[in-house]
């Protein structure tokens, strides 16, 4: 209190006598306004102490990044555009609905729930292959430039400077001059430093459009969140290949060398077939959003993509403003309709309660749940945050493994051996409430064999955590994690 004494006095000149009334009503204020916004009470809970002991510093942070918001204006233009882009889903689902009658029963439910609140529907005939190999995925990204005949569009969070993501930049140069459409969209805070670099002049000049996403705008903090991130990764060639999964357009031999943590490991499907107009779509839609040129949601015609394939999938898109909670809900229905194994695999683990629960659940009614996380992270405080959940899911029958050959980037929940949720998803509150993601649900036994295989080898360099030997850790350590679980809900 004494801090607070010092700033209100010096500041505002206040009696010292008026302090304590003053501290009052801002929490009383404050308190109001949590219960006007109704958040999930952890993270309301959580943010009430901080304004209860540090009020000025809490008070601050809140207005920076305690609710949702994409600013009035932006989120006006998502509104309208969502009603245009709702068109042109619900002729999408109409066209595909003999298609669902493909799905097996393990999959129909979480199948409708996805393409609620005008999601993609289930669409059959496609070619997915997994790959695995950072470098190959962007060789192969070159070789799809180069083949490139119309098209060619482009949505990052993070595009990285140096090495082989240089190649891939000189290549979409070579496209555009050409006479390939092409069109780049990043997130401005994790493309920052590319957005500093001579590359966006170097791709305007060469007829590259490109567009900065969720820009950081000093004094408009109160207006907009600067932590609301785009955070898909997408890659559309010609409107009928599409790339997608975790991996950003980084070089892993160059990517965060001074982190600590080795290499990031990344995974990406290569789809072919009548879905990639799914990921076209949302990336049209992105691109409208971000674009401040655009106001209007452009009526794109999904192509008529012919069927290269036989794997059932479908585009799983979800944010804040539209389609919220849609990612949270159907993780917990993924969850609860697993009968015999279930496994996660996400670099940052920081789940609510109620995720927390159902893993346990699942763990309690016999599903083999494994959850592979990095043995060491680039976030400190995530990390302490995630070892925080590490007894509870131990004591309920959750298998844990620690993945120590390089930082594991791969987000992929795989039920029953059957469905396979991949992409951009990590397990935790940012991607369920603040960031932009884009995942793939795929139906099908031989991708899930694959995916299986891959997370075998995961397993292969990964250490499992002894239960036992967890509960002899020292005293510091539980109580630091649990202090770093306290943040769990803000991280």
């Amino acid at each position: 209190m004494s801090i607070l004494n010092f700033l209100l006095g010096s500041i505002f000149g206040f009696s010292l006598i008026w302090v304590p009334i003053v501290h009052a009503i801002i929490v009383i204020l404050f308190g109001f306004r949590l219960i006007s916004v109704r958040r999930p009470v952890g993270v309301a809970i959580a943010w009430f102490l901080i304004v209860v002991l540090f009020p000025l510093l809490g008070i601050s942070l809140y207005i920076l990044i305690g609710e949702r918001p994409v600013g009035r204006k932006l989120t006006r233009k998502i509104i309208r555009m969502d009603k245009e882009y709702a068109a042109i889903t619900a002729e999408m689902r109409n066209h595909y609905q003999a298609d669902k009658l493909q799905l097996p029963i393990e999959g129909r439910a979480l199948s409708l729930l996805a393409e609620s609140k005008n999601g993609s529907p289930v669409i059959a005939g496609n070619k997915i292959e997994l790959f695995t190999s950072s470098l190959e995925i962007l060789q192969h990204f070159i070789d799809e430039i180069n083949q490139a005949k119309k098209t060619l569009h482009l949505e990052f969070y993070i595009w990285a400077l140096g090495g082989d993501a240089d190649r891939v930049g000189e290549a979409l140069i070579a496209a555009a001059k050409r006479g390939v459409t092409c069109k780049v969209l990043l997130d401005s805070l994790g493309s920052k430093d590319w957005f500093k670099s001579s590359w966006p002049n170097r791709f305007r000049s060469a007829g590259i459009q490109v567009t900065e996403a969720l820009p950081i705008q000093i004094g408009r903090f109160q207006f907009r969140r600067a932590d609301l991130r785009l955070h898909r990764k997408i890659f559309v060639i010609d409107n009928t290949v599409v790339w997608t999964g975790s991996m950003n357009m980084v070089d892993p031999r160059s990517f965060k060398q001074d982190s600590g943590v080795g290499e990031w490991v990344d995974a990406m499907v290569r789809i072919e077939g009548p879905v990639a107009s799914q990921f076209e779509l949302t990336f049209s839609f992105d691109w409208s959003v971000d674009n401040p040129k655009i106001s209007h949601f452009k009526a794109v015609t999904p192509a008529a993509t012919p069927r290269e394939g036989r794997v059932l999938a479908q585009e799983f898109s979800s944010g804040p403003v539209y389609r919220d909670d849609i990612l949270y809900q159907v993780l917990l229905s993924a969850i609860m309709d697993a009968r015999k194994e279930l496994i996660i695999t996400t670099p940052y683990f920081g789940p609510d309660d109620g995720l927390i629960q159902a893993l346990m659940a699942a763990a309690g009614r016999g599903v083999k749940v494994t959850l592979i996380v990095p043995k060491l992270n680039d976030s400190a405080l995530v990390a302490w945050s995630s070892h925080s959940f590490y007894a509870d899911l131990m004591d309920a029958g959750v298998n844990i493994a620690e993945f120590h050959g390089g930082l594991l980037h791969t987000k992929s929940l795989l039920i029953d051996k059957q469905v396979a949720i991949f992409g951009s998803v990590n397990f935790d509150q940012r991607s369920l409430r603040l960031n932009f993601e884009i995942s793939l649900i795929v139906y099908n036994d031989a991708f899930c064999a694959k995916l299986e295989t891959l997370i075998e080898s995961y397993l292969a360099q990964s250490d499992l955590v002894d239960p036992v030997i967890w509960a002899k850790r020292p005293r510091w350590r539980v109580l630091l994690e649990n202090a770093a679980h306290l943040t769990s809900p803000l991280l």
